[in-house]
């Protein structure tokens, strides 16, 4: 199918994109990658009057380090966020998670921004972002605001940005890690096939001591309600324990005791529970792992 009929504006700064927003209410559109918006245009379930091409507001496109401080301008790639040096070094979950997102076509043109402000519950940039406390700063004609993620995703494709907002930039501080402690993580996630829509998933942060013993642990949930999610009862379980098989077990029972996926024809409610729990335990399992052996 073809989209209907819009408007075309291509600014090349953030003001200017800002202005237009503004100016268009709620008929306009920000087109950045593509990915989510083009597949509902040509559907014909979204039907804006103006579109807002950002990918000549070349300010967006940046990855830098400043005060202990991960920041990515939302206009980055899949790719090259995956691909970067800092992000290897000090968000190893991170270029994990992209690398199940969709195919090498689809990371080349989708963004940091787009995955976040799409706010997807089974995208796998956003329950990562949860886990890592990361924010972003979101910029209208009225001025700039930081939200962070926890309180910006709302509900399946919805978030808390004003109909004038644009995500300009994604932080992620970096984590605080305890004295003599190593850190393993692990993104996992069940589709039909590699970088189908997921089923299901888990993600895992530990920290453990010279004696095996996690002192901290973070878990992530994807797919598994209306929003990305994090178990902090599942961290409870972990944290003091040596990660032993069946403690993980538990923790990965408990992360998905009371969630609620949404069904639809490839997995039931109980399925796709059943799915989340398995990759959350195997998750942590190579998390853990990934510790012992000191391999991040």
């Amino acid at each position: 199918m073809k989209p209907p009929a819009f408007e075309y504006e291509a600014p090349s700064t953030v003001e200017d994109a800002a202005r237009l927003l503004a100016d268009g209410g709620d008929d306009a559109k920000l087109l950045a990658g593509g990915q989510s918006l083009i597949p509902l245009l040509n559907l014909r379930f979204a039907a804006p009057s103006l579109l807002i091409d950002l990918n000549g507001v070349l300010e967006l496109a940046h990855i830098n380090e400043a005060a202990g401080e991960l920041r990515i301008g939302a206009l980055v790639r899949h790719s090259a966020v995956a691909g970067h040096a800092l992000v290897a070094e000090r968000h190893p979950l991170l270029a994990e998670a992209l690398g199940y997102v969709a195919h090498p076509q689809i990371r080349n043109r989708g963004t940091i921004g787009g995955t976040t402000a799409h706010s997807d519950p089974a995208a796998e940039v956003p329950v990562v972002l949860l886990m890592s406390d990361a924010r972003v700063i979101a910029h209208s004609t009225r001025g700039q605001r930081e939200i962070a993620v926890d309180d910006l995703f709302v509900s399946i494709f919805t978030t808390s940005l004003e109909p004038d907002e644009i995500i300009t930039e994604v932080i992620i501080p970096d984590r605080h890690v305890e004295p003599g402690t190593i850190t393993g993580s692990s993104f996992q996630e069940f589709a039909r096939r590699h970088g189908d829509y997921a089923i299901g998933g888990g993600a895992a942060i530990v920290e453990l001591d010279a004696e095996g013993i996690c002192r901290n642990a973070r878990v992530g949930l994807l797919g598994a309600g209306m929003r990305p999610e994090e178990s902090k009862a599942a961290a409870a379980v972990l944290e003091n324990s040596t990660l032993a098989e069946d403690t993980v077990r538990e923790a990965a029972r408990v992360a998905t005791a009371e969630i609620n996926p949404l069904g639809n024809v490839h997995g039931d409610v109980q399925y796709r529970r059943e799915v989340i729990r398995e990759m959350t335990f195997r998750a942590v399992m190579t998390a853990a792992n990934k510790a012992k052996a000191g391999t991040a």
